[in-house]
């Protein structure tokens, strides 16, 4: 019997893991669901995740909001590791980081991804192929990888004010990112990915932010330079 692993990157539940579920599984607001979810737009019994020939497939029961797979509507879909769903305000990645490391492997071994397609000037290619500068997985200096490095640990015994003011920036942070990715679209058995120029901008102004946060930490006399 397959096994089956999903994290909430989106909605009430955001942050909970659903480890080594046994297939099938269900999903949905109501109790007796394998993965239960605390979204009142997300149905009593939402969807069902189950194995057929070895392959695992997802399927809409009949909600009320729908079922999104990778930005598509989906009544019926194979799912693969890295998939996200997206039910009612929620959002749920298949699969663990290992295995989701694992795929994007898998994916530059075989060099299956595609030409870039040329007049169409309105998207950036987000490419999975070992070519790619856009997400380079090697040892190279001055690089970080995701899957390999330990995220660094948050600081402990913080007062509450700065407690809140921590969650408050890495809340805002985490919303400009899904914002930034929420209408991307990935077809089933496409390798490449497709970034509206718009989406692409929200990420290099987060990318801002952030260099401008780790200035004002490491020199907090630079925040106020202007002012002064």
């Amino acid at each position: 019997m397959k096994r089956v692993s999903f994290q909430v990157i989106e909605g009430v539940d955001k942050g909970r893991c659903f480890l080594n579920l046994e297939t099938p599984v269900t999903i949905g607001r109501e109790e007796g669901n394998a993965i239960r979810l605390n979204d009142d737009r997300v149905s009593r019994f939402h969807a069902k995740i189950q194995e057929d020939h070895g392959q695992l497939v997802l399927t809409d029961l009949d909600s009320t909001n729908g079922t999104r797979v990778n930005g598509e509507t989906v009544q019926l879909r194979l799912m693969r590791v890295g998939d996200r769903i997206n039910l009612g305000r929620s959002t749920l990645v298949y699969g663990t980081l290992e295995q989701i490391k694992a795929q994007i492997r898998q994916l530059e071994e075989e060099d299956e991804s595609g030409p870039t397609e040329e007049g169409d000037e309105d998207v950036i290619e987000l490419q999975t192929n070992p070519g790619s500068d856009e997400f380079d997985f090697g040892d190279e200096e001055g690089q970080v990888d995701v899957f390999r490095n330990d995220p660094p640990p948050l600081p402990m015994r913080l007062s509450p004010a700065q407690a809140a003011q921590l969650a408050e920036v890495i809340e805002f942070l985490h919303r400009g990112l899904a914002d930034a990715v929420s209408n991307v679209q990935i077809p089933l058995g496409a390798e490449d990915a497709k970034l509206s120029i718009s989406s692409w901008q929200r990420v290099q102004a987060l990318l801002t932010i952030l260099s401008q946060y780790s200035r004002n930490i490491s020199e907090p006399k630079s925040g106020r330079d202007d002012d002064e």
